[in-house]
């Protein structure tokens, strides 16, 4: 059975007002002082954030038990500083972001200039284990048109600066500013994958290929596939049924591959408007459905996703709880639809925030 990982970037706010506070280095100093050999929280390009990566699970249910572990430690250990963590994918309130002072961050500022100060944006990030590198490319040619749903689910960044964007997932509009974000042409080999990679990166327009910002990719670090599209989920189900429908996803390719079956050629041209569908309408209107691109209702493409992974996902057991878990969503709302329900309700947007905390933790 395949591993599955997740690593989520939680937002840095004042519990009592709601507003980010750059304080990760003095969070992560204070969770190392905690316990000297964790490996769990990661540093971030902005202060105001604070990243964690899960352990490699095959159980579901053992994944969203840590995700909900690893987002109470983060409160825990930001609250002894005097701030908390909230699971916003960007600040409904007006906030300066401060970029890191490592030389990475640095050398990220000077490049891509306003781009990187204002890329206050927080994310999930979805690892599903491959046997090789061949086969983690042929999953990533076949999961394209499928990820544009994951956006539509994860959907929990209507908020930018104090306004409403008009938007559901706001975070990857402004995520497509890096120069090698976004979906990506069939590679048809992991050669020809990597040989793309080595060209981009000897453009110097990238620093090195921990760059390359595709919306799937070949991990660094881990024999994975990283799945990239997902806003940092406001409640930790959510988290844990994106996870588990990526991992359907690359089942499925594999499976698909493995057969002779070729992945859905639909253009890169395409791909970028089904995912403006996904992040401007999220679950509230329609989406594109990924065999056809054409409009559908939301709950109609989602659903179309759980058929074509019906099989890999009974395969793990998961499929019961993942319909189950759809319908939930469906029914009550994403993050971006619960964000704008809080504003209606209360028409103060850091009531938002401090209510959001609340949900990050439940």
């Amino acid at each position: 059975m395949r591993t599955v990982g997740v690593e989520e970037e939680l937002l840095l706010v004042d519990p009592e007002t709601g507003e980010p506070r750059a304080l990760s280095a003095a969070v992560l100093a204070r969770a190392a002082q905690d316990d000297a050999d964790q490996d769990v929280f990661e540093k971030e390009l902005h202060e105001q954030m604070l990243e964690f990566a899960t352990h490699p699970q095959s159980s579901m249910e053992s994944l969203r038990a840590e995700i909900v572990r690893c987002r109470k430690e983060a409160a825990r250990h930001a609250g002894e500083i005097g701030c908390t963590v909230a699971a916003l994918a960007t600040s409904p309130l007006p906030v300066s972001p401060a970029v890191g002072v490592n030389r990475r961050y640095q050398w990220m500022a000077e490049q891509y200039g306003i781009a990187t100060r204002e890329q206050l944006v927080l994310g999930c990030h979805v690892h599903v284990s491959v046997e090789s590198d061949e086969e983690g490319v042929a999953v990533i040619d076949r999961v394209r048109p499928w990820l544009q749903v994951l956006t539509a689910l994860s959907a929990n960044s209507p908020f930018w600066q104090g306004k409403d964007t008009g938007y559901s997932s706001y975070r990857s509009r402004v995520w497509l500013r890096w120069p090698s974000a976004g979906p990506t042409e069939i590679f048809g080999s992991a050669e020809r994958y990597h040989r793309l990679i080595a060209d981009m990166v000897a453009t110097g327009a990238l620093l090195d290929d921990g760059m390359i910002y595709f919306d799937a990719r070949l991990s660094q670090r881990y024999p994975t596939v990283e799945v990239r599209v997902s806003d940092v989920c406001l409640h930790s189900g959510t988290a844990a049924l994106v996870a588990t429908l990526v991992r359907g996803l690359v089942e499925t390719a594999a499976r698909e591959w493995r057969a002779g079956r070729e992945p859905l050629d639909h253009s890169v041209s395409l791909l970028r408007l089904a995912d403006w569908v996904a992040a401007r309408s999220g679950l509230s209107g329609e989406l594109l459905h990924p065999a056809t691109m054409r409009r559908l209702p939301a709950e109609a493409v989602v659903r179309a996703l759980l058929d074509h992974v019906e099989e890999a996902l009974a395969d793990t057991g998961d499929l019961d709880r993942a319909r189950a878990a759809c319908e939930e969503l469906l029914r009550d709302g994403n993050g971006a639809q619960v964000q704008r329900a809080l504003m209606e309700r209360t028409g103060s947007l850091r009531d938002v925030v401090t209510e959001c905390v609340r949900h990050t933790q439940a």
